[in-house]
């Protein structure tokens, strides 16, 4: 008998045994509007309390050609939703006493000492000049570091070789002086996991959040059974009005190849209710279900403004925490959560939030590409905004 997978099973059960409200139906009919418009081929959204689901449907396809019906279990590249995961796993080595989010970042991987930085660019002539205090690794969580990128020059990069490729890059601007987005930056932050734990960043990732809170659809390669339930990505052919499928990033090759580079930005594939189990953990103060990962002030510290008046996110009303976008005011697409919910969306317009006033987990997944902006999309804000709404008060 396998016992830990059927007490994984009865787990999962006990989260979805709530029964579903009214304003649930509400959601899905809302969804249904955009795939019946052709805006999006299919959707997964999910409402959970901190240790409930009241809300857990999909609508449209999984897959337009074949006419795959989308379905709750479905998995789907989250993208940059696998940023605040990366920055769980730096403040639990903070926690544990093996670095500080003050450290600079040369103090763990030497080939950042002594960077320059770029004062003027000209269409001929590149002026260069020291920064004035070296990149900390509270910078890299903020965005606020100003790292260079490179592109991967293969499929299978390591992080220590992608790290000291952004190492060699001049900064743009100087340390905690502005917000400028930055995949090189929350990459590094992988590397830097893996020189203080001693462990490759993928098993840390899976062995201190993705195994204790029983996430077995989040991953960087998903198996060939895993391959068989991933959404297809589209993009909206603006000739034609109709989707068209298109690539995922950060995804060439096989996806259940593992020498793929498992990127700390970007790579992570995952499920609905995976993604919601990290949102009950950090709605819960950091612990889920009897397993603690982070101590409730490292919770408040991640979710609360840390960016102080820096203009930061891509829609007005946003702050910065330590891996988290934080709602400093509602307004716009976020006027429907709280002031300080927070949360992350991805590159195919994927999104979660956790709304500590309400007590409640959004989770959006869908796979659609060339958006002008994600994170202010009608399909992001009319979910939240039924959800939140309708939602028991």
């Amino acid at each position: 008998m396998n016992l830990p997978r059927i007490c994984l099973i009865l787990s999962f059960a006990a989260l979805s045994t709530y029964p579903a409200p009214a304003w649930a139906d509400a959601v899905s009919r809302q969804m249904e509007q955009f795939v019946e418009k052709g805006a999006v081929s299919g959707a997964v959204t999910l409402v959970a309390t901190k240790s409930g689901i009241l809300h857990w449907e999909a609508v449209g396809k999984s897959d337009l050609a074949s006419g795959r019906i989308m379905k709750k279990d479905d998995l789907f590249w989250i993208a940059s939703m696998t940023k605040p995961m990366t920055a769980i796993c730096v403040l639990m080595l903070q926690e544990e006493g093996k670095l500080s989010i003050d450290d600079p970042v040369e103090k763990h991987l030497p080939e950042f000492k002594n960077q320059w930085m770029v004062e003027q660019k000209e269409a001929n002539k590149l002026t260069l000049i020291r920064p004035k205090r070296p990149v900390t690794v509270r910078d890299l969580l903020m965005h606020t570091g100003g790292l260079g990128d490179v592109k991967s020059p293969r499929v299978t990069s390591t992080l220590a070789e992608l790290a000291m490729g952004y190492a060699r890059e001049a900064l743009q601007f100087e340390p905690g002086s502005q917000w400028r987005y930055s995949n090189s930056g929350i990459n590094t932050l992988g590397r830097i996991v893996e020189v203080v734990s001693g462990k490759d960043f993928a098993s840390f990732i899976q062995e201190r959040i993705f195994d204790p809170l029983q996430m077995p659809d989040t991953t960087f390669w998903p198996t060939e059974e895993q391959c068989k339930r991933i959404a297809k990505s589209y993009k909206l052919n603006k000739e034609t009005g109709k989707l068209d499928e298109t690539v995922v990033y950060f995804t060439e090759g096989p996806l259940t190849d593992r020498r793929r580079t498992p990127f700390p930005a970007g790579g992570l594939y995952s499920s609905a209710q995976d993604v919601a189990r990290v949102y009950q953990m950090m709605l819960n103060g950091g612990t889920l279900e009897g397993k603690r990962l982070l101590t409730p002030e490292t919770v408040t510290l991640m979710t609360t403004t840390q960016s102080g008046d820096i203009k930061t996110g891509f829609v007005d009303g946003m702050s910065w925490g330590l891996g988290f976008q934080v709602v400093r005011e509602p307004q716009g697409v976020t006027a429907a959560l709280s002031k300080g919910t927070f949360g992350h969306g991805g590159a195919f317009a994927t999104q979660s939030w956790g709304d500590p006033q309400k007590g409640l987990a959004y989770v959006l997944l869908i796979q659609q590409a060339g958006l002008p902006n994600g994170d202010d999309s009608e399909i992001r804000g009319e979910f939240q905004k039924v959800a939140a709404e309708l939602a028991p008060k």
